[in-house]
């Protein structure tokens, strides 16, 4: 798509609503990245106590510390990723399209692999989750089963990402500063995006359910027995704590995702500026799709995370003086 480069040509939005959006999506991937970083590196201090069930939470907030990455990048490189210069002296710019851009084929290989693959792992979290709680599986069982769990996570995101490249399916995002899918086509954005992210929250929503279920069961026998339930109601509150914020924002993210498919840009694209999508639900799906990422700590943000800092510290100085 071509539009001449001033404040009432740029597409759908002003100029001031392009700044806006830019820095509304860098703090928030920028905070993002500060968050699942703590919750990998705190992972990687002590791998022995984050084990299946809860594992996966790992491997969801590093995908979602690759997604800020890519979203930081796009904030620091400004146009520079999504736009072609080709008519810059004309007072013209191009979004990007296709793989011809390095640039901005990298970005979204980073945004579109980890972002899929995010989701996968919210699948293997709730059903390792179902396996523990309901079919009373050991976290020894679940792990010998781990390499199933790593190579649908990974291969699924690796096979979609390819086809999109295979297909040219890449755009260039003004709101963000990088590329993506199904910006400007719609059965890309279907395909691509909002079909695969309703499947993914519905089998994952449906494994915890009945994760939950199974939970409510061995709770009403353990008070019938007057065995003490302080543990796993307490187990249960952090797992529907952590779940609401997993899918809450996820069906956010795709409320959104449905409403832009009816602004996109149609061909020919005479009249698409009289048919305005607005502005907040952008920001909100921006806002929504990191904020997974930002709250993905709130599985380890306690007093024993807290605790074994402080251990850690402490061991270090004693090193020291040693």
């Amino acid at each position: 798509p071509l539009w001449p480069s001033k404040p009432n040509g740029l597409m759908y939005f002003q100029e001031d609503e392009l700044k806006f959006g830019r820095l509304w999506v860098g703090i928030w991937s920028i905070l993002c990245c500060v968050s699942t970083l703590f919750t990998v590196l705190t992972y990687l201090v002590d791998m022995k106590r984050f084990r299946y069930p809860e594992r996966p939470i790992i491997f969801l907030s590093g995908c979602y510390f690759m997604v800020a990455v890519a979203y930081s990048a796009g904030f620091l490189l400004e146009d520079r990723v999504v736009c072609v210069d080709k008519f810059k002296e004309d007072g013209y710019k191009l979004v990007a399209q296709g793989t011809k851009k390095e640039g901005c084929t990298i970005l979204f290989m980073i945004l579109y692999f980890f972002g899929m693959a995010s989701s996968v792992w919210w699948v293997v979290l709730s059903l390792t989750w179902f396996l523990s709680a309901g079919m009373k599986w050991g976290h020894e069982a679940i792990e010998a089963n781990s390499q199933y769990f790593h190579l649908a996570a990974w291969a699924v995101p690796a096979v979609k990402t390819i086809t999109i490249l295979a297909m040219g399916q890449v755009d260039g995002d003004l709101l963000t500063g990088v590329c993506y899918v199904g910006i400007y086509n719609v059965d890309a954005l279907r395909g691509f995006v909002l079909a695969p992210l309703f499947v993914y929250l519905f089998i994952g929503t449906s494994f915890l359910l009945a994760g939950f279920v199974s939970l409510f069961r061995i709770r009403t026998i353990m008070k019938h027995d007057g065995t003490k339930t302080e543990k796993l109601e307490k187990l249960m509150v952090r797992i529907g704590v952590f779940s609401v914020l997993y899918t809450v924002p996820a069906t956010i993210v795709i409320a959104c995702n449905f409403y832009e498919q009816h602004f996109a840009v149609p061909c020919p694209a005479a009249n698409f500026a009289s048919n305005t999508p607005d502005f907040t639900v952008f920001m909100i799906k921006y806002l929504m799709t990191l904020i997974v990422g930002i709250t993905s700590g709130f599985w380890i943000w306690s007093g024993k995370t807290l605790q074994k800092s402080i251990k850690l510290k402490a061991q270090k100085q004693k090193n020291g003086f040693n």
